[in-house]
């Protein structure tokens, strides 16, 4: 691969000796624990918003929040597509010494998330009523749900999009930091202004202010990553520069490769919540509300999970590419053993205080009990769960986007919305928390197997290595 000039003068970042010297333990935490917290901040701000539309006691307004969740969670097919496809393939490039492909497909990802971030937020603004009606809106909250879904959606995407795709073009590069503390400079001020634009004695704006908060937090949030990628221009490989925006067919492929089986799978989770949200409709606003507070309770250790997961790509990725598969397999085992540990604990907590977790969102005694025992369900799933997003991590940070689409299809297509369905059927209401945990505990064995399995060729390849060395 090419190595220019600038690249040459660069070779010597401090950052390589992370990604190729640093003890195993450093590594993974110095990439690994920035992204966690960032993660869990993010998290933080959407429980700020269940926490304080919550403290209003109204059903129908914190309806609308969880029935707009999976319109906002659609952004992430936005993100992992360029963000996740971008990163991998700059972490990659980064371990190969190819600078230039590092700066083209940071501004491939840049550009097309504005884009696309764009057009969704038109289409969703055209099509709305229909939208609602098919996420489980009706008479007594689609309103409510518009005015929450307008500041978050039709004019907060490209902002919530490219926060998150910046995230990921730092933290490639080893700036895992600096990724972070963009990440949670917009969630923090989220936390702290949504109170004024919800509650009474405020703007009064109920689930719309939650809305607005959101909005003007990741516009600040974007504003610091602009600036710090500018500050850092002579010695960042991350370009925003429109000539460097150049879809040829290495850098589309490379970025696609990756990045659509991670949009396929956020989208598909999309689907998922769609139908979970719908069976759960049936049961009444106040059913969806408890619901929708189980489901953000415990997207806490989920965001756990995924920042451990995150935050190993880019190391995983650069020894990959750079053929240094020991160093790779003892970072994914460290790592795994981090999160299964922490997630374990979660779980146990979780169902140990789960009506005390519920009622920190909503007093109303019915929806506390309802969500209590959904959450006791849910969070069954997350030692599992952690598993399966690692492996899922490793094939995006290796390139091996098929591997990650197969996972994503047999997650939601093949085994929990049916589980969803069975289990509504079997134990009405309280079966659909189940159907996670079943369904990541079977992919949970899956992803043991691909792992044992890239170890393996990783070792062979080593051993001949050895052998050639000899």
């Amino acid at each position: 691969m090419p190595n220019d000039a600038v690249g040459t003068v660069r070779a010597a970042d401090p950052r390589t000796e992370l990604f190729e010297r640093a003890p195993i333990p450093r590594a993974v935490l110095s990439m690994c624990m920035p992204t966690v917290l960032s993660s869990l901040v993010s998290v933080l701000y959407n429980l700020a918003d269940t926490f304080y539309v919550g403290q209003l006691n109204e059903p129908i307004q914190n309806a609308a929040v969880t029935l707009a969740a999976p319109v906002l969670l659609a952004f992430y097919a936005f993100t992992n597509l360029f963000g996740v496809g971008s990163s991998s393939m700059m972490s990659r490039a980064l371990g190969a010494k190819d600078y230039q492909t590092i700066r083209r497909s940071s501004a491939f990802g840049f550009y097309m998330a504005l884009i696309c971030g764009s057009l969704y937020s038109l289409l969703v603004f055209i099509f709305q009523t229909p939208l609602l009606r098919l996420l489980g809106a009706g008479d007594d909250n689609i309103s409510v749900t518009y005015d929450y879904m307008f500041w978050t959606v039709c004019l907060g995407a490209v902002p919530s999009i490219l926060n998150i795709v910046f995230s990921y073009l730092v933290r490639s590069q080893g700036l895992a930091m600096h990724a972070g503390i963009g990440t949670m400079s917009g969630c923090v001020l989220n936390i702290i202004i949504d109170p004024f634009f919800i509650m009474p004695w405020g703007l009064d704006m109920g689930a719309a202010g939650a809305g607005l908060a959101t909005f003007i937090a990741n516009c600040i949030a974007c504003l610091y990553f602009v600036i710090l990628i500018f500050i850092k221009r002579k010695s960042c490989y991350v370009s925003l520069a429109p000539h460097d925006f150049r879809p040829t067919k290495e850098i589309v492929g490379g970025v696609f490769k990756v990045g659509i089986p991670a949009a396929v799978q956020n989208l598909l989770n999309v689907t998922g919540m769609t139908v979970l949200n719908n069976c759960a409709a049936a049961y009444g606003s106040m059913a969806v509300a408890a619901m929708g507070v189980a489901n953000k309770t415990t997207s806490v250790p989920m965001q756990i999970a995924f920042g451990i997961s995150h935050g190993l790509q880019p190391l995983v990725g650069y020894n990959y590419a750079s053929g240094n598969r020991k160093r790779m397999k003892k970072a994914i085992l460290f790592a795994l053993g981090m999160a299964v540990g922490l997630l374990t604990t979660t779980a146990i907590l979780y169902t140990i205080f789960a009506p005390n977790i519920i009622a920190l969102f909503m007093k109303n005694p019915e929806i506390v009990k309802m969500g209590a025992a959904l959450q006791r369900g849910l969070c069954l799933a997350q030692p599992f769960m952690c598993v399966d997003f690692l492996c899922v991590g490793v094939f995006q940070a290796c390139g091996m986007g098929h591997w990650s689409l197969l996972f994503a299809f047999l997650r939601k297509i093949v085994l929990e919305i049916p589980a969803i369905i069975i289990l509504n059927r079997l134990f009405p209401m309280y079966g659909l928390a189940y159907a996670q945990p079943c369904a990541e505990f079977i992919l949970c064995i899956v992803a043991v197997c691909f792992l044992v399995s890239i170890f393996r060729q990783g070792d062979r390849m080593t051993s001949k290595e050895e052998v050639s060395l000899t």
